[in-house]
């Protein structure tokens, strides 16, 4: 359940379920009650549970088979996972490179390599970046223009890097400690930081893994974009009818005017 409800909070469009310790169920039966079960949890969970494909299996027992013969082919255990991952290939989406739009990139981690320069590391959003090309350094303070001096993806040397990518991006004209994670590389002049923003949000009830009480006006939680965290003040809500409302409770749908306490890159 609990993973169910991570996936339906961050918005995962599509999952698929591996029931695993097939071979500790002796009752055939018993397996369909616990497919059963998965498939109502999935509805509770508004997951389509008639289209999602369960897969049952052993992973500790397709392991050891694996670890005993590295070419085994007619193992039911392993060939249970490779049906696993036939029903990942064909049930979810491939998910599309957004190359077409201008390159953007929160850092995850930044470190120093003698005589090279600074390396920032990270997810590629979305665009296309090369190699020389200058970047935008955007968020949690001024915005700094620096110039891309190499690229890397798992030990190789790049001259280009595309939405998807997880890479290091060689820069030059700046200093370790001027960059830090939640800070975003962008082609210039096409993303600014904010410190103020309105938001449309859906407050999680407790079931649901959200907050157990109401808060008001004036309430300071931590706000989470790509991989920043900053603290915020709500200033305002607005109710779906347009009117302000002095308090929000769980299960409520407002609009939200926050205050940042840094600036940080949002669209």
């Amino acid at each position: 359940k609990e993973h169910l409800l991570l996936a339906k909070q961050v918005g995962v469009p599509s999952i698929v379920v591996f029931l695993n310790k097939e071979d500790q169920v002796d009752d055939p039966e018993l397996l369909e009650l616990v497919q059963l079960e998965v498939q109502e949890t999935l509805d509770a969970y508004e997951f389509p549970s008639e289209e999602v494909p369960i897969v049952t299996g052993s992973a500790l027992l397709a392991l050891e088979a694996l670890i005993e013969n590295t070419e085994v082919s007619d193992n039911k255990w392993v060939n249970k996972i490779y049906d696993l991952m036939k029903e990942v290939d064909s049930y979810i989406p491939t998910p599309e490179r957004e190359t077409d739009k201008t390159f953007l990139m929160a850092i995850e981690d930044v470190f120093s390599i003698t005589g090279r320069g600074t390396v920032a590391t990270g997810r590629v959003e979305r665009g296309v970046l090369k190699t020389n090309e200058t970047v935008d350094l955007v968020g949690l303070g001024d915005t700094k223009n620096v110039t891309v001096t190499g690229l890397e993806m798992f030990q190789k040397t790049l001259d280009e890097t595309v939405a998807g990518d997880n890479v290091g991006v060689l820069l030059r004209g700046v200093q370790k400690d001027e960059i830090q994670r939640g800070m975003v590389i962008a082609a210039p002049n096409s993303i600014e930081p904010h410190t103020k923003f309105e938001a449309q949000v859906y407050v999680l009830t407790k079931e649901e893994g959200g907050r157990h009480t109401p808060f008001f006006p004036g309430y300071r939680p931590q706000f989470y974009v790509r991989t920043t965290d900053v603290t915020g003040k709500i200033e305002n809500f607005t109710a779906d009818d347009g009117s302000e409302t002095k308090m929000v409770i769980p299960g409520d749908r407002v609009k939200m005017v926050v205050e940042l306490i840094q600036p940080i890159a949002i669209e």
